[in-house]
């Protein structure tokens, strides 16, 4: 629903509830995001001739990572002071929010270390192929923020600002003050990105240089999380006064290391790899 000026966002974000328990568009997201990721690696394995397998234990090591580090990141980025006292409450106390995309980064790499040497695959390669799906799979999250009423902007008045309306309750329309969509912001940059890897992939040698995949893409999507940050209400007290809040300090190393990682690919030759295809049966 729009007005002259913004847009009155109203969106319910519980799809059902069954007594106590709600399927959230939220939650939902985040399930899209596993498995458009897992659609997403097993294209990449049948393209270049690497086994089922690999894909399967990929997407078991990598959706425990990604849970398991945001929340563990956010606990101990966001809320040390509350967490540490009580560690089993990042456990049991699931369901009062709280998921971190730089504890999840964190999560996921060393769930592809893991999950590579398991399956005696070069973690570079794992990583530039996790690097093409991770910035999809943000955008997902971030339309999922955006369902909850959560991680907005500052107030503004610019003609796409949006009116979250649940976080104003029994509040007229009219004195509810517009603020930037900042979830769409990340989103769409992170499309953007998602469309930038994917034409490297497939039109150029990026995947056969190890490292450029992966370093693009902390650079995309984290360079787009700093700037961003500047319109985006602070998540937790602390970061009042701050230069830079957390969630920009979080960002800078792996900008940093995408960058390293994209030098690293450019200073050293492309790989060729043989494709690996399964011998055919017997017939």
């Amino acid at each position: 629903m729009t007005s002259l000026l913004s847009v009155v966002w109203d969106f319910n974000p519980v799809l059902f509830a069954i007594g106590g328990f709600e399927v959230r568009y939220y939650s939902l997201m985040w399930a899209a995001a596993l498995l458009v990721g897992a659609w997403i690696f097993g294209y990449f394995c049948k393209r270049e001739g690497r086994p089922q397998e690999l894909a399967d234990s990929a997407f078991l090591y990598i959706a425990l990572g990604t849970m398991i580090g945001a929340r563990v990141g956010h606990c101990l980025f966001y809320e040390p002071e509350y967490y540490l006292l009580k560690p089993w409450a990042i456990i049991t106390e699931i369901r009062n929010g709280g998921l971190a995309s730089h504890g999840a980064t964190i999560g996921i790499i060393l769930a592809i270390w893991l999950c590579s040497r398991k399956n005696r695959v070069p973690m570079m390669w794992m990583t530039d192929r996790l690097g093409v799906i991770a910035p999809i799979s943000g955008a997902l999250i971030r339309f999922g923020n955006l369902f909850n009423s959560e991680i907005i902007g500052h107030q503004t008045d610019v003609p796409w600002g949006f009116k979250f309306m649940r976080l104003h309750p029994n509040v007229p329309v009219e004195q509810v003050p517009a603020c930037h969509p900042t979830q769409l912001y990340e989103a769409i940059c992170y499309l953007l990105t998602f469309a930038l890897l994917w034409w490297m992939y497939h039109k150029t040698n990026a995947a056969n240089r190890r490292g450029m995949l992966f370093g693009v893409s902390l650079i995309g999507i984290f360079l787009t999380r700093f700037f961003i940050e500047f319109v985006k209400e602070n998540q937790v007290a602390f970061e009042q006064g701050m230069t830079f809040n957390m969630g920009q300090w979080l960002s800078v190393p792996f900008i940093l290391i995408g960058a390293a990682s994209v030098w690293y690919a450019l200073s050293r030759p492309a790989i060729v790899e043989q494709k690996k295809n399964a011998p055919k049966g017997k017939k």
